[in-house]
């Protein structure tokens, strides 16, 4: 669904860089199926992991790490506990 905001009524159309870098912190996260083969860059520090697992990954809005799951259920119950609102991403 695209939705289209009609700029000539809003006040204050513009947001900052710095605004937009902080849009959603601390109550949206991104829920992301991954290959345990494209984590290390994501997830500094994991320890040697099985290569070729598919993996639930869920990072904050501002794409920070959050936690990895094995089910896609069980990261969004992390979501939860944290109160995330999630998003998919493709």
């Amino acid at each position: 669904m695209t939705r289209t905001v009609d700029t000539t009524t809003v006040e204050n159309p513009v947001m900052s860089t710095s605004e937009l870098a902080h849009l959603g912190e601390g109550s949206v996260a991104y829920l992301r199926k991954m290959s345990s083969d494209d984590l290390r860059g994501r997830f500094p520090g994991l320890a040697q992991i099985t290569p070729g697992l598919e993996l639930w990954a869920l990072f904050a809005a501002n794409g920070q790490p959050i936690l990895l799951a094995d089910e896609r259920d069980r990261a969004l119950a992390g979501a939860m506990e944290n109160d995330l609102t999630t998003v998919a991403t493709h």
